[in-house]
This record gives structure tokens, sequence and C-alpha cells, in this order.
């Protein structure tokens, strides 16, 4: 398996991302430039980071959206490659009409950073196949703008097709709307979360959790079985 991890000017959270897929669940990991187009169709999965991305100042992610990279990554995404977006990673998918739906300003218009429990609603997804569904993980959120909002006729559409991952459970750390903290794509293979379950997926950093790292497990169990399916 072979993972690409894609640097954002402001990104803070590439090598933190790299450090769990390339040391924890030791598969190869490439950092690419948001600057340059790459062929990705020699990854299994392709990780957008969160981070500060440039031009997060006119509305998160909406710069971004228009790296060159991202031509690459609407291109493999559309192709049924596997992407996650964390947090910014999130936002950036949604500029890029990825993801239905759009980030708002915190209702509290207070950054967050706290851990939180979410609770995972959709346990059959190449991201979440570790969980049960209704298990409760506990992961950090940090963020500004982690408000998801979409209308009535797509939150059902979401609804409908299962693409409702994780919710945040009890505490909602932002007002979106039904709680929602992260969707997929009707074909399950674009992920986006506000938390950051890169941050919680060692015990050895001793914040409480390792709950994080059933998210890149379950991508790991995703594409070996997939490889064994095709006899690769």
């Amino acid at each position: 398996m072979k993972f690409a991890v894609v640097t954002f000017p402001g990104s803070n959270c590439d090598q933190d991302c790299y450090h769990v897929v390339n040391e924890v669940l030791e598969e190869p990991t490439d950092m690419l430039w948001h600057d340059n187009t790459a062929d990705l169709s020699e990854y299994d999965c392709v990780i957008l980071p969160g981070g500060f991305s440039y031009g997060d100042y006119l509305r998160t992610g909406a710069i971004a959206r228009f790296s060159p990279m991202m031509e690459s990554v609407i291109e493999y995404a559309k192709n049924g490659g596997l992407v996650i977006g964390i947090c910014n990673g999130f936002q950036i998918l949604l500029e890029a009409g990825l993801l239905p739906g759009a980030m708002k300003i915190n209702n509290s218009l207070k950054f967050v950073c706290k851990h939180i429990d979410l609770e995972v609603v959709n346990a059959e997804t190449p991201f979440t196949n570790q969980c049960s569904e209704g298990e409760l993980l506990n992961v950090p959120v940090a963020h500004g703008e982690g408000n998801y909002h979409i209308d009535e006729a797509g939150l059902q559409e979401l609804i409908n097709n299962d693409q409702i991952v994780v919710k945040y459970n009890n505490e909602n750390p932002n007002g979106s709307m039904a709680n929602i903290a992260g969707i997929c794509n009707k074909e399950k293979n674009i992920f986006g979360l506000m938390p950051h379950p890169e941050r919680c997926s060692e015990s050895i950093l001793g914040n409480g959790s390792d709950d994080g790292y059933k998210i890149f497990a379950s991508i790991l169990e995703y594409v070996t079985k997939r490889g064994e399916n095709n006899g690769r």
C-alpha cells in the first residue's frame, strides 16, 4: 500500500499524517507539493491534511482548491481513488466540489481546540470498517470554521445515501447541522472530517486516546482486502 500526503502553504498537520501512515502503519508514503500536478494512480490513498492553507483569509479552502495538485486529486477521486480530507483538507474537498455542502464560522465565533466524542454513524466505509456503528471515538478538534451546512434537500440526500460517517456526540463544538462531523460522497471513496485522527493515533502521545488509529487502520484493511479480491 502507498499513501500520498499533499502539502499546501500553511499546512501544519502534514507531517503528523506522514508520521502516522509511514511510521505507525509502516506503509510507504510520499509528500506532494501543492503547486505541482502528479500521476496519482500509483497511490492507494491520498490525504489532504489539516492546517491553515494559504488563502484561508478569504474563505477556508477557497484558494487551495485551485492548486495544480487538486486537478490531479479531482481526477484521481473521480476514478475511484481513496481521498481523505482532515479539517482544512475537508474544507478544501467542499470547495473543490468533491463533497457537498459548505463550511461556516463556528457558532461561538471562537476557535475551538479540545477532545470531543465522535459517534460512528456508518461503519461500512473504507475509512471506518474497523469501527462499529454507534461506537464513540475520542478525537481532538481544532478549528474556527467547522460549522458544516447544507440545505434541507441535501441533508436528506446525505441521510438517504448513508453519507454521514461520523457526528458529534453530546457536545457539538461548532454548531454544524445535524451534528455532522464528517461525510463521504455517494460512492464512499472520498471522506472529509473536521476532527484530527492523526493527532490521536498512538497511545504514547499520552493524550488519553489512540482512537484515531482506527480510521487509518480501516483504510489499510480496505485496500488490503481490495488487493486480495483483485488477486494482488
